[in-house]
C-alpha cells in the first residue's frame, strides 16, 4: 500500500518502470510510509500481469508469492531485530542484532548472479539502509557497481546521511516528503485516534509513528511529564516510579521536551507537547537559551546509546538527575 501523500511520487516511478536505475535510495523522515512505498514498488517490478502506469495486479502468481513472503526473486535485508519471528523455540532469549551484517550481504551473491526464477526482475529491499555495518556497506558496494540487467536494489533510509558517500553516489535518490498537517490529521482521524492532533504533534508530523502510540505509551508519558513538572521534582523518586518504562521512551520524551524548551525560547511556541504548553513556558522562562540547547544536545547524544545501556536503572536515574540540574540552573 502506498499512502496517499506519496501517490504522485509512486506514479512517477511507475511511469519509468522500464527505465529505472538499478539502485534507488528512498529517503525521508521516519514514520511517513517509505517502507510501504518500497514494498509496493517491489511488487510492481515483480508483478507478471501489471499494466503500464498501474501498480501490482494482486492476482498473479508473483503477487501471491509476495503476499506470502516467498517470492524466489525477492530478497529483504534488515536487522534481525526487525525480521519476522521464526520458530518460537529458535534463539530463545538471545538478543537480536540491530545491524545488517556482512554475511547477510554476502548471501546475495548467488541471488544476484544467477538468472531469475521467473525470467523477469529481481529485487533486493534493504531497510533501514543506515543499519548496514561498515563491512556490510563495503560488501554492498561491489553488488551495486554492475548488477545484471533487471536487478534492482531499493534502499530505504531514515538517516540517509549516515550511509557511505560511495553508496549514496551509486543510487538515484528519491526524497519522500512528509504529508501536510491537514492530510496527516485527516488520515489519523480515519484510523479512529482519540486525539489525532496531539498524536501527530508528538510524532513530529509523522502519521505512522502517531498511529502506533498505544494507551500504555500515553500513560507512561503522562507519568514522566507530571513528574518533571512538579514543583518538588525528585529525580530519584521519579526514576523509581518509572522503573518499568523503557529507557528509549524516556530519552525520546525528554528530547522532545528539551526541543520544545528551545523552541519556546526562540519563537514562543511548542511543537511536540501542546498539552503542556503552559508548563513548558514556565520552565523556559527561567532558562537561558544556551542551557536549554546544551540539554537538548545532551539528550540527542543519549539517543545514540540508549539501545545498549550498561544498567537501564542507572541510565534512567542519570537522565532525570541531569534534568534536575537543568531546573536548578533555571531556579
Amino acid at each position: 500500500m502506498v499512502y496517499p501523500w506519496h501517490s504522485a511520487a509512486f506514479d512517477a516511478l511507475l511511469a519509468r518502470a522500464g527505465r529505472l536505475p538499478h539502485a534507488l535510495l528512498l529517503r525521508g523522515r521516519e514514520g511517513i510510509g517509505k517502507l510501504a512505498f518500497a514494498e509496493a514498488l517491489a511488487r510492481a517490478l515483480l508483478c507478471e500481469n501489471r499494466q503500464p502506469m498501474d501498480p501490482a495486479c494482486g492476482k498473479c502468481a508473483a503477487c501471491a508469492w509476495m503476499e506470502q513472503g516467498s517470492h524466489p526473486d525477492f530478497r529483504r535485508l534488515e536487522p534481525e531485530s526487525l525480521a519476522e519471528p521464526a520458530d518460537a523455540e529458535e534463539g530463545g532469549d538471545r538478543k537480536k542484532g540491530l545491524q545488517i551484517e556482512v554475511d547477510q550481504v554476502r548471501g546475495l551473491t548467488d541471488f544476484i548472479q544467477l538468472s531469475s526464477h521467473r525470467r523477469g526482475a529481481k529485487v533486493v529491499l534493504i531497510h533501514p539502509a543506515e543499519a548496514l555495518n561498515v563491512n556490510a556497506a563495503n560488501a554492498l558496494l561491489k553488488n551495486l557497481e554492475e548488477p545484471p540487467p533487471q536487478t534492482y536494489f531499493v534502499l530505504v533510509a531514515h538517516r540517509w546521511h549516515q550511509l557511505l558517500p560511495t553508496i549514496r553516489s551509486r543510487c538515484e535518490q528519491v526524497v519522500l516528503a512528509s504529508p501536510s498537517r491537514e492530510l496527516a490529521r485527516d488520515w489519523l482521524e480515519r484510523q479512529k485516534l482519540r486525539d489525532a492532533d496531539l498524536a501527530l504533534a508528538h510524532a513530529g508530523g509523522a502519521p505512522l509513528l502517531a498511529v502506533g502510540f498505544d494507551e500504555d505509551y500515553w500513560q507512561q508519558r503522562e507519568a514522566l511529564l507530571k513528574a518533571i513538572t512538579r514543583p518538588d521534582f525528585d529525580p530519584l523518586a521519579s526514576a523509581e516510579q518509572l522503573r518499568e518504562t523503557a529507557p528509549r521512551l524516556v530519552v525520546g520524551w525528554l528530547q522532545k521536551w528539551a526541543s520544545d524548551l528551545v523552541r519556546h525560547k526562540v519563537t514562543g511556541e511548542v511543537r511536540y507537547n501542546p498539552d503542556y504548553a503552559d508548563a513548558l513556558a514556565a520552565t523556559a522562562t527561567g532558562l537561558g537559551l544556551a542551557e536549554a540547547l546544551r540539554f537538548q544536545r545532551h539528550m540527542i547524544r543519549q539517543q545514540r546509546i540508549v539501545a545498549h545501556p550498561l544498567n537501564a536503572r542507572l541510565f534512567l536515574e542519570q537522565m532525570l538527575l541531569d534534568y534536575g540540574t537543568l531546573l536548578r540552573h533555571a531556579g
